[in-house]
């Protein structure tokens, strides 16, 4: 299906190409347009490579716009990013060069980069690590969104999020509630507090932020002025970070 719905939009698209600004207005005789979309049928029959290169000229200018869109967000939001103090933050809060990661508490990637991750933060002493809460994957990872959040308030962000991620399986709330309960979370509170103006505000800010640099999917890494989707490894975080450095 994927594969169809694209062939059939590249054949459009070269159809389209093909019809004078005046035949797209329906201003040329049904029977010219006939021939036309006869010759380009044909044309497309007797060589389907150019719909392969008509997806692949297609795909190549979405990512050309997508990475353009993806700067000028970034350019414009540069403080939200690295400094929203909605946002939490590991590692050296004045270090040198800052990491962002967008992520989802039920997105495999996410849990598969995780301990590169809390490796980069505890052996680069200059390195401010800031968490994006982006729960985009079900009901599930808006709670957990929430109560890793809400567990600021009891200064165990991080040791929550920690457990979250470590945690294999589905969640649920009685899950989500038994993992702060594990690292010492009052739960009753966090309860009230997931419910915050607090926690919402910093739970939508995040969304639009998303929105704006075109990150779609979890995880997302940001760093200096680029944005990296998917998963990364240890080696490629330190590439990058040496770059952002270098300026």
């Amino acid at each position: 299906m994927l594969r169809i719905r694209p062939a059939l939009l590249a054949a459009a698209a070269v159809a389209l190409a093909v019809l004078s600004p005046a035949a797209q207005a329906q201003s040329v005789p049904a029977e010219q347009r006939q021939a036309i979309e006869q010759v380009v049928r044909e044309y497309l029959l007797q060589h389907p490579e150019v719909i392969v290169e008509a997806i692949e000229e297609l795909q190549k200018r979405e990512r050309a716009e997508e990475e353009r869109k993806g700067k000028q967000g970034l350019a414009q939001n540069k403080d939200k990013l690295f400094n929203d103090p909605a946002s939490p933050i590991a590692g050296n809060p004045k270090g040198d060069v800052t990491l962002v990661e967008f992520f989802d508490y039920q997105c495999g990637y996410c849990k598969s980069v995780q301990a590169d991750v809390q490796k980069l933060i505890k052996d680069d002493g200059k390195l401010k690590f800031v968490f994006k809460e982006f729960p985009i994957l079900g009901p599930a990872s808006v709670t957990a969104s929430k109560a890793a959040l809400a567990a600021r308030a009891q200064g165990k962000y991080e040791a929550y999020h920690n457990a979250l991620m470590g945690h294999r399986g589905q969640l649920d709330e009685a899950t989500i509630l038994k993992l702060a309960s594990s690292v010492g979370l009052d739960t009753d509170r966090l309860k009230k507090d997931m419910e915050s103006a607090e926690v919402q505000q910093a739970l939508g800010a995040n969304l639009a932020l998303a929105e704006q640099l075109g990150i779609r999917g979890t995880p997302g890494f940001v760093v200096g002025d680029r944005i990296v989707p998917g998963a990364i490894k240890l080696d490629d975080m330190k590439k990058l970070l040496a770059e952002a450095r270098k300026g």
